[in-house]
């Protein structure tokens, strides 16, 4: 059987970074876990209520979390700066007010950034998020993964694999189809690969989508 590991963990410490740095003992750990989940959860709402554009896509790369014994500083990276051009302080203050409430953390001061990352579609986030849009509009999932490379290849990155599962095109039985362009080196440690699992309700069922993006 193919022992089966999510890319970003294999190379924690090689290529690749933490993206929540906090320090907690073990019987208190997955209280700080559960901190985590909610400050992502409150934020993917926020934006998906307020600052949602034509192509259904959020445009948020990662989110990234660090912890102080009196703060917590949440750095938010955007694809999509223009989303929050119209009446930006109020909406981050709107935001880091909701984060607040969501946490329930008085004696904590929450700081939360904004930043721009100049290639959103070289990101696996935000490609799935465009996948996930047109396969909800029906469109057909082979034109929407040819649609995702095709976007890809206008920037820098040297490869790309993306793979969708589940009921295809409403059929009655659910399978796994993949495409992929350029080199994926998987199996190299330090091939810089970003990588993301995202889940799409569509009328015919979940479907799951799976995307590498090979960096450097």
């Amino acid at each position: 059987m193919g022992q089966k590991i999510n890319p970003l963990g294999f190379r924690l410490g090689t290529t690749q970074d933490h993206h929540s740095l906090w320090f907690a003992q073990p019987k208190n750990f997955f209280e700080g876990l559960q901190e985590d989940q909610k400050i992502k959860n409150c934020i993917k709402d926020y934006v998906q209520k307020n600052m949602k554009i034509a192509s259904g896509v959020e445009g948020i790369a990662h989110i990234e979390i660090q912890k102080r014994i009196d703060a917590i500083q949440v750095i938010i990276y955007l694809g999509f700066p223009k989303l929050l051009m119209e009446g930006r302080p109020k909406r981050i203050e709107e935001l880091q007010m909701n984060v607040q409430k969501e946490l329930n953390c008085m004696n904590r001061k929450l700081n939360v950034a904004i930043s721009r990352i100049e290639n959103p579609y070289a990101h696996p986030n935000v490609l799935a998020e465009f996948i996930a849009g047109q396969l909800r509009n029906r469109v057909s999932f082979r034109k929407a993964m040819k649609k995702a490379i095709e976007l890809t290849e206008q920037t820098d990155t040297k490869g790309i694999q993306v793979q969708i599962a589940g009921r295809l095109d409403g059929k009655e039985i659910a399978r796994v189809e993949w495409i992929r362009e350029g080199r994926v080196p998987l199996q190299t440690l330090r091939a810089k690969i970003d990588y993301c699992s995202y889940t799409v309700k569509t009328i015919y069922g979940v479907l799951g989508i799976k995307i590498w993006i090979f960096v450097d």
